[in-house]
């Protein structure tokens, strides 16, 4: 199985941590930002579940664009076989 190397950037896990924080912010974005913040520093990758979740939230028109950024992260850490 091919190993995908990438890791959370600084800018997006303080987006992430932010996120985590914040009342107001969804259950989406906060499921999105925990998995972005767990795969930084780390070699962890996405799962399938999540590597899904995160795809069906970048296609829809109704998160926002920092949602859309989280779930593009956790997204380009899947696996490159998958």
């Amino acid at each position: 199985m091919s190993k995908n190397t990438k890791k959370t950037s600084q800018s997006v896990a303080s987006k992430a941590a932010k996120t985590l924080t914040d009342p107001n912010a969804s259950k989406t974005a906060k499921k999105l930002a925990g998995s972005a913040l767990s795969q930084k520093g780390t070699s962890k990758q996405t799962g399938a579940d999540m590597e899904d979740f995160a795809s069906k939230v970048l296609q829809s028109d109704k998160y926002s664009k920092d949602t859309k950024e989280l779930a593009g992260s956790v997204l380009s850490q899947s696996n490159k076989k998958r």
